[in-house]
């Protein structure tokens, strides 16, 4: 039985500049065996067949041939074709095969019983590579290889397929070591891992961008837009209890503080100034009809208000 490819530890790159395709070709090999200049040279040499092709194709058919100055293996900014990393890896003996080709049809029954997969998408690759029998994310813009179960890669292949990314298999005898004791074992933007320390990377980050997202502080408005507010119920009581009667003003005051209280401690779920002059005159309606009755008139506790009432009757009669 064989043992672990590179010691049982992970290479992955992190995003740099416009590299992925460098970063994919060299997670897919498990070292760093590419550079950009080796890729651009790739891309250099294809370029040169590509016109030369052109030319004799003109040649044979009597036309003249428009040769572009402009590289289609290579961008400005350094993204590459596919023809490009179909190179690069078949120096390694590797085939890069569309996924929806029919050779590739096994791999969309059962992808875990392949070794690796390339993804495209506009102008960035990454790539979805089995080490030592453990599926892994190595999409350069994660800081580090995200585990991936066999059952979900499965679904996630078929997630990205439906977003629109290209997905490539990759066949062939892979590297089994890199010698990382020599001088070229890192490029600067390469790093190994073990998978524990992979997976702690990954649970940070995760963890870093949940707190991030969910306990986001709401924001909330100027302290003296509460204070206006508050000045606003609170006239807005008074008045009230000048239609009551004087007799209630403690519980007035009572309410008033009660009030203001609570709107200091709601105060982060209020949004803007124009949004509480809407809203502010239902909720004053709504704790004023929730509260128990503060405001009873005094004639009443001594039964005054009824005698009155009966004399009234009498009068009428």
């Amino acid at each position: 039985m064989e043992g672990p490819i590179n010691g049982g530890m992970l290479y992955h790159e992190v995003q740099e500049s416009k590299l992925c395709a460098v970063h994919c070709v060299n997670t897919v090999l498990q070292g760093p065996f590419f550079s950009e200049f080796d890729l651009a040279a790739l891309a250099s040499d294809l370029d040169r067949r590509e016109q030369q092709m052109m030319l004799e194709g003109s040649a044979a058919t009597g036309g003249d041939a428009f040769l572009s100055e402009a590289s289609f293996n290579v961008s400005m900014d350094g993204d590459f074709s596919i023809q490009v990393l179909q190179k690069a890896l078949e120096v390694w003996d590797l085939q890069v095969i569309p996924l929806h080709s029919p050779v590739a049809e096994p791999a969309q029954v059962d992808p875990e019983l392949e070794n690796a997969f390339i993804c495209h998408l506009q102008d960035h690759w990454f790539c979805i590579r089995k080490v030592n029998g453990e599926w892994y994310n190595f999409d350069s813009l994660y800081a580090a290889p995200e585990h991936l179960s066999k059952f979900y890669l499965s679904a996630y292949l078929d997630t990205l397929k439906g977003f629109g990314w290209s997905i490539f298999l990759v066949r062939g005898s892979f590297p089994k070591e890199c010698p990382m004791t020599s001088g070229e074992a890192t490029n600067g933007y390469g790093q190994w891992l073990l998978p524990e320390d992979a997976e702690r990377i990954i649970k940070s980050c995760n963890s870093g961008q949940r707190q991030q997202h969910h306990q986001q502080p709401p924001r909330t408005p100027p302290i003296e837009e509460d204070d206006d507010l508050n000045a606003t119920i609170a006239a807005s009581l008074r008045d009230n209890a000048g239609e009551v009667g004087t007799s209630g003003n403690d519980h007035d005051d009572d309410l008033e503080a009660a009030i203001a209280a609570s709107l200091k401690d709601s105060s982060p779920a209020v949004v803007n100034k124009d949004a509480n002059a809407a809203t502010a005159p239902p909720a004053v309606a709504t704790v004023t009809d929730a509260t128990p009755p503060v405001t009873p008139a005094t004639g009443d506790e001594d039964g005054t208000l009824e005698n009155e009432n009966k004399k009234s009757a009498l009068q009428d009669k």
